[in-house]
């Protein structure tokens, strides 16, 4: 079936276009990288993603949001991925929004999902504990003690922990460390007694965290949903999380060929353009190739959210994975199509591929999600 965006939609996709190219150009992240900005985004830039309602594009308008849900959302990361813009976006309004939506009382969501989309709360999900990404393997432990719970382990690679004001801690309340069953999720203050969070540089100039948790009390208020039955919803957001990375490496690649098809339009080597060079216009033409299939799974993906279809597990890992291996591609010909100057830090081509690199990693490789795609369809 034909993709095809609405009025509205369309409306949000050149707004989206025209702010983050002015706004927040690639430039923006190389004086960010350069300073060592303490934050790792900028402020004013943020502002302005609030101000048009970027921020609350998940959230419902009762709870103060836009209500645009999750196709456009992938608008925004698309356009914003096609200029490395950095914020908050994905940690805040992204997984964070969705978990509240998903097991927040009543009252949590009315306190906080205004917060969220006025840009006054920033959150980060703290899940992650091994090298590579295993959702369900959950060592920190949540300990009941009275009418409280006490929570103790170690996260890594939780994304904008070091700006967050809340975490949201993924922790085993029961069974074994692997098992889905009995992990629960708890929203804390980040300046709790016990958390300790130490900032961590990743290569593509953004930031992670990792967080230690030391017989950190909260009351049983702090719990997110059901105790011991927090593994669905938090799997419905990490594939909500893994089709938005998928839109936003989609947006990356597209300017990566984008940009790398006008120097072979203007490079001369040898007294002729060098994008007449038939070696180098097959490998242009994969890259185009790839990069429909990417734009297509990508498509579909935002509309199997949007639509909530039943498929949405496989759908996400499908994208995720095909998006891993054609930002790899398209990234490594993009750097090499512009020979010599394509390892310097004069051209952007590194910038994208660092980032692309990260995106791989982040929320499960190409291949987790070809294991997991397989298993779904029960092969």
């Amino acid at each position: 079936m034909a993709f095809v965006l609405s009025e509205e939609q369309t409306m949000l996709q050149d707004m989206a276009a025209q702010f983050f190219s002015e706004q927040a150009p690639v430039a923006n992240l190389r004086k960010l990288r350069d300073n060592e900005d303490a934050l790792g985004y900028d402020v004013d830039i943020w502002s302005q993603i609030v101000e048009l309602g970027f921020a609350g594009i998940l959230i419902p308008e009762n709870y103060g949001g836009t209500g645009f849900g999750p196709l456009g959302m992938g608008i925004i990361f698309e356009q914003a991925g096609r200029t490395l813009a950095a914020s908050p976006l994905f940690s805040t309004s992204c997984l964070g929004a969705s978990l509240l939506l998903e097991l927040g009382s009543e009252e949590q969501k009315q306190a906080l999902l205004p917060k969220i989309a006025g840009g006054e709360l920033l959150l980060a999900l703290a899940h992650e504990e091994t090298a590579h990404h295993n959702p369900s393997h959950i060592a920190t432990t949540a300990t009941r003690d009275g009418e409280a719970f006490v929570l103790s382990g170690e996260k890594r690679m939780v994304i904008d922990g070091h700006i967050a004001n809340k975490l949201i801690v993924v922790a085993r309340s029961s069974g074994a460390t692997s098992d889905k069953d009995g992990i629960s999720l708890f929203l804390i203050d980040a300046d709790t007694a016990g958390v300790t969070i130490t900032r961590t540089n990743m290569v593509d100039s953004r930031n992670s965290a990792l967080v230690s948790l030391d017989n950190v009390r909260v009351s049983a208020d702090h719990l997110l949903g059901d105790l011991s039955a927090g593994f669905i919803s938090l799997e419905k957001t990490l594939d909500l999380g893994r089709v938005m990375l998928a839109a936003e490496m989609l947006g990356g690649i597209e300017t990566i060929f984008e940009t790398t098809l006008n120097y072979l339009k203007e490079r001369k080597q040898f007294g002729a353009i060098i994008g007449s060079f038939q070696a180098l216009k097959h490998r242009a033409a994969t890259m185009f190739c790839e990069l429909q299939i990417s734009q297509t799974v990508v498509q579909d993906a935002l509309s199997a959210l949007e639509d909530n279809r039943n498929d949405i597990g496989q759908v996400a890992s499908l994208t995720k994975a095909r998006l891993c291996e054609s930002s790899r591609l398209i990234t490594n010909e993009g750097l090499q199509m512009h020979g010599g100057i394509g390892m310097t830090d004069a051209v952007d081509i590194g910038l994208f591929m660092k980032r692309a690199r990260v995106q791989s990693q982040i929320m499960g490789d190409v291949s987790f999600h070809s294991d997991r795609y397989a298993t779904l369809g029960d092969y």
